[in-house]
């Protein structure tokens, strides 16, 4: 008796199982709407720095103006990003976001995949890194060579990183499409009198024949 309920209770117990790891999905919920904090910090972030900006305007000259700029463009992409991580990890690790059809939904809501999430966030990386270099080069000045040195180095391997990952993607996606061609294979209709085997389906269609199609092997015999 002990021996029949056995397939049952561990068809019971893996079942659990799946579904508390399922549903501990749940648990990135908190950390993403958490990351939401993050745009207001950014928010005041950028709203000090126009002030002082504005401020000064008139008492700096043109590459201090062009650095306090291109610091509010650093915090700009850095929201996009803290955006995107949120938008995109929400729905590709927890659940879609059921927002109807709302006017203002965003296109790539529901489109950017782990494989373009990852893409974007090295791409925003790289930008903001760009950013942060060019304010090194405003500032020359104020800067030694290891220094200057030390972000140029940072920079490339945030480029590089980007572009290998962009790269490891492209033939990921190659083979994914090039599998299916590669097993469309398929065994020949399993008759009396026909001898089974592998038939490609750009074979038939080069000798013009029918799908489904088999060829009867001279010598042999109808049971």
């Amino acid at each position: 008796m002990s021996l029949s309920k056995s397939p049952v209770l561990l068809v019971a117990a893996r079942r659990t199982i799946e579904q508390v790891i399922f549903t501990s999905r749940w648990l990135l919920a908190p950390i993403y709407a958490g990351l939401s904090v993050g745009l207001l910090v950014l928010l005041v972030r950028f709203a000090i720095s126009t002030v002082e900006l504005v401020r000064e305007v008139l008492v700096i000259d043109t590459a201090e103006t062009i650095v306090g700029v291109l610091g509010l463009i650093d915090l700009a992409l850095m929201g996009s990003l803290l955006l995107i991580v949120i938008f995109a990890g929400y729905e590709n690790f927890v659940s879609k976001l059921n927002v109807g059809h709302r006017a203002d939904k965003l296109s790539w809501m529901g489109h950017v995949e782990f494989t373009d999430l990852k893409l974007k966030l090295m791409a925003s990386i790289v930008a903001i890194s760009a950013i942060r270099l060019l304010e090194d080069f405003m500032n020359l000045r104020e800067l030694s060579d290891r220094d200057l040195a030390w972000g140029v180095a940072i920079h490339l391997s945030f480029v590089i990183s980007a572009v290998l990952l962009a790269v490891m993607d492209r033939l990921t996606r190659k083979v994914h499409r090039e599998r299916p061609v590669s097993q469309n294979t398929r065994l020949a209709i399993d008759t009396p009198g026909l001898i089974r085997r592998p038939v490609t389906v750009a074979a038939e269609r080069s000798r013009n024949l029918p799908r489904g199609r088999t060829t009867r092997i001279p010598g042999s015999q109808e049971n």
